[in-house]
């Protein structure tokens, strides 16, 4: 049996926050989702703000769209400003200080859009978009530009519209359901989607990339993961950022999903002052194997407006995964990328060959050790090769012995895109 976390803080939130909620409201996701906090007195109330920025964003309230479920904000500790859990759902004034820097469609989601809703970016998957509704605002989310039309889901038509394009588009194999969040959908909605895709023959393979079980967990019923499980195979792709929102809940909702056969994977976003450290990455991850939850990525925090505060620099990205490898599991260590803008995801590592010619490479290990290592020939082939495409100008093919001066010891890029 998995290993479930320690007792959760939600338990002492809960008595902080909602000391009139019975057991049967507080496990109910629906009195959860119809209770969330959507405005900046109720925030203030609970946990309070400067008198000075209370005031600031008193002007801005009509902008700030606030939704944070009672178990969420339960895991906050009111004491503490710089809270982890607090800084990625309650607003702050620090959004509109640098609301200049960014921009709106970080990712260059519009210009993929070949049917609304459905970005098509690579070649053998796309996102489909089935809604702009969430249980929680994140403070760094990357379709921020959504939030200004209110919570608002695809009608049928538009769903069709999307399906129609995947009927018709037989080189995409995986479909990423995505929004907002998919599972905030009505359950005959998302049953008829998945049932949808899941006639096209070419389709394989079907993601749904939701925060439920970190935001909401009381949302994974049996209900839905009989949904769910009805269209394998499917794969879900959740968003723990920091260790503290490990709770049993989240633990009990991702082993439902689990025993029902359908793999979860987590994606974090790198954020200052939530998990901005290897220490905390390193719990954050061991903590997701405990749960059976695979770290999958780490994603450095998109330019998008209102969440400047939020960003570090990606080298910081970079020396986090570096001081984790080698001191624990490589199933722990999540893949670190930059999502350009346009030009899908770049991951970025160091690099750990410090010298190569023909035949030798000179490594260096976790520790900073360095080591030799044969390289062996290539092979002979008695066969003349059949043409290859040329790589792209700016990339090394595979195979190519680098260049000396091409390899540094400091953090480097040294794959593309896959």
């Amino acid at each position: 049996m998995l290993d479930s976390p320690a007792p959760s803080s939600s338990l002492s939130g809960r008595s902080s926050y909602f000391p009139e909620a019975t057991d049967e409201q507080w496990n109910d996701w629906r009195w959860q989702y119809r209770n969330r906090v959507k405005d900046l007195e109720t925030l203030h109330r609970l946990l309070p703000y400067s008198k000075s920025e209370y005031q600031q964003l008193k002007l801005l309230a009509p902008s700030l769209h606030v939704g944070i479920p009672p178990y969420y904000l339960s895991l906050i500790d009111p004491s503490d400003p710089e809270d982890p859990v607090r800084k990625q759902a309650v607003p702050s004034i620090l959004e509109y200080t640098y609301r200049s820097v960014g921009i709106d469609d970080p990712l260059g989601e519009d210009a993929d859009m070949p049917v609304e809703g459905l970005v098509h970016r690579y070649p053998d998957r796309c996102l489909f978009i089935a809604t702009n509704m969430c249980p929680m605002y994140c403070r760094h989310c990357t379709r921020r530009r959504e939030w200004e039309d209110g919570e608002l889901p695809k009608n049928r038509q538009q769903l069709d519209a999307m399906i129609d394009y995947i009927r018709r588009s037989p080189q995409i194999r995986d479909v990423i359901f995505s929004g907002g969040d998919p599972l905030s959908l009505p359950l005959p909605v998302l049953d008829y989607c998945l049932t949808e895709l899941r006639k096209i023959s070419h389709v394989e393979i079907i993601r749904i990339g939701t925060r439920f079980p970190v935001v909401l967990p009381q949302r994974i019923t049996d209900e839905l993961v009989g949904i769910l499980g009805k269209h394998l195979p499917v794969w879900m792709n959740t968003h723990f950022n920091h260790p503290n929102e490990l709770t049993p809940e989240a633990a009990a909702a991702c082993r439902k999903v689990l025993s029902a056969g359908i793999p979860v994977n987590n994606q974090s976003v790198l954020m200052r002052g939530v998990n901005d450290s290897a220490q905390t990455m390193l719990r954050l991850c061991q903590g997701l194997l405990k749960m059976g939850v695979r770290p999958y990525y780490l994603f450095q925090c998109d330019p998008i407006h209102g969440a400047e505060h939020l960003r570090t620099s990606v080298w910081t990205g970079v020396e986090i995964i570096e001081k984790m490898r080698g001191w624990t599991s490589g199933l722990a260590i999540p893949t670190f990328v930059v999502d350009t803008e346009g030009g899908g995801k770049v991951p970025i590592t160091s690099n750990y060959i410090m010298y190569a010619t023909e035949d030798t490479l000179v490594l260096r290990n976790y520790e900073g050790k360095i080591f030799p290592y044969r390289n062996p020939a290539p092979a002979v082939r008695s066969k003349p090769r059949r043409p290859v495409a040329q790589p792209a100008q700016g990339r090394s093919s595979r195979g190519t012995r680098p260049h000396l001066a091409q390899i540094r010891s400091t953090p480097d890029a040294n794959r593309s895109d896959v």
